[in-house]
């Protein structure tokens, strides 16, 4: 179902409200309502689904889900300068969008997803100064599989490609190591710096994360979340120099789990990741 927009185009809205993207919010207004639409589609089910915006704005991603048939949209919005954007697009598609001003760092996502008895999906075009600590939080914790059925967001390409990186490739680390463990994470396209307002200085990409059954068990969260920034937080080094951070000076178990002592985080792949970080949680507890 796609519906027809209601609404005035962005730049006069932002015009209207007297909007400005500020740097303090990481702000970087997407006004093209056609690349809007095209994120909005890639979610999955959006016509039985309720979706997690973060950092609407002036609300270009939030009229796109609408319009593209998101069956309710829940918005979380730290600016409250947005908050009378998101009330008139709440009149233009009753019932079908609420909102939070709120810090999206904060927010209970498992309560807030809870009771619709629908699919719940995350898109959101992620301020660039917290979209790293959101994926973080989203891919952590020790339940799962999570409140979400997918996530798909917009990063710096940069950060794009750190997410979706593979064993070797120089991006490959911590963030695709914790997506790699238990989904499965792809780029699905990139948008130049000049689609946005202001342009930011690089360019961005979006990304789909669709959760999937672990490729280890047994294994805690916050085991791997601890062993993949000690070591790649100096990936250059060996394992037997970077697992020192860890208060690990024998490193004659590595050779038990066909692993060299010798070798770098980056020659690892997930597996092996997975398997060096649940037994030194073993051995830490």
């Amino acid at each position: 179902m796609t519906e027809v927009d209601p609404l005035p185009p962005l730049r006069e809205v932002i015009a209207n409200h007297g909007l400005s993207a500020k740097k303090s919010f990481g702000q970087n207004f997407l006004l093209d309502l056609n690349l809007t639409r095209k994120i909005a589609r890639s979610v999955p089910n959006l016509e039985a689904s309720t979706v997690i915006e973060i950092g609407p704005g002036p609300g270009g991603l939030t009229r796109a889900l609408l319009m593209e048939g998101a069956k309710h949209v829940i918005a979380i919005e730290k600016d409250d300068r947005c908050a009378p954007v998101l009330e008139e697009i709440a009149a233009a598609f009753p019932d079908r969008l609420t909102w939070q001003n709120a810090d999206a760092m904060d927010i209970d996502y498992n309560a807030l997803a809870g009771g619709s008895g629908r699919p719940v999906h995350i898109c959101a075009n992620l301020p660039y100064n917290v979209g790293t600590a959101l994926l973080v939080k989203w891919l952590g914790g020790e339940v799962w599989p999570p409140f979400y059925d997918s996530l798909t967001l917009m990063f710096q390409k940069e950060v794009a490609e750190r997410i979706t990186a593979g064993a070797g490739n120089k991006a490959y680390g911590r963030l695709a190591i914790l997506a790699g463990w238990r989904a499965q994470a792809r780029k699905l396209f990139d948008l130049p710096a000049r689609a946005f307002t202001p342009p930011p200085k690089v360019n961005s990409s979006v990304v789909q994360i669709i959760p999937r059954t672990p490729v280890l068990d047994h294994l805690r969260a916050k085991d791997l979340e601890r062993l993949s920034e000690a070591v790649f937080g100096q990936r250059r080094k060996m394992l037997r120099a970077s697992l020192k951070q860890l208060n690990i000076k024998d490193t004659a178990f590595l050779a038990e789990l066909g692993i060299a002592a010798t070798a770098r985080p980056e020659e690892l792949d997930i597996v092996e990741i997975c398997r060096l970080a649940r037994a030194i949680g073993a051995m830490k507890r």
